[in-house]
């Protein structure tokens, strides 16, 4: 009976430990430069700060509305990525102020797809209309095309 529970007790701790060094992993890889000299975490900083006046109380409100449903313990991590790629967006359309339409860009982009249906119920229940943002909804990993790296930085060019 006692070692039964020590065989558990063992596949218990290694798979927490698993479970711990993937995450501890995967920030590590985030942290890892790219060619450009800096990360990706550098980045979310760097246009988290660049953009930290232009926030007014409604819209921080209303992002912390919808990162609501993350469990608290990856809240931080999430707001701080949501409002990056936010302010990224910001920057690139050369705001004075993160407005509304921004805001809800950036969220779709920097969300998984499986939080769409989520923002997709807040923003029916604040009746905002979904239509103009159906094309980032659309853009998610998952429905990118084979090449689409490539058929993107021609189209850029």
């Amino acid at each position: 009976m006692i070692s039964l529970f020590i065989i558990l007790w063992g596949c218990l701790l290694i798979g927490l430990m698993a479970i711990g060094g993937y995450f501890m992993f995967r920030k590590f890889l985030k942290r890892l430069p790219k060619e450009d000299g800096r990360s990706i975490m550098d980045w979310e900083e760097y246009y988290f700060e660049k953009t930290l006046h232009k926030w007014s109380q409604a819209e921080k409100d209303f992002l912390e509305e919808l990162v609501s449903p993350v469990p608290e313990l990856f809240r931080d991590v999430a707001r701080q990525r949501i409002a990056s790629k936010i302010g990224e967006l910001s920057i690139q359309k050369d705001e004075e102020s993160i407005t509304r339409s921004t805001l809800i860009e950036g969220y779709i982009l920097a969300t998984p797809k499986r939080d769409h249906k989520f923002l997709r119920k807040k923003l029916k229940e604040k009746n905002i209309d979904i239509a103009p943002y159906e094309p980032f909804f659309q853009q998610s990993k998952e429905d990118y095309q084979e090449n689409w790296e490539e058929k993107y930085k021609q189209k850029k060019s």
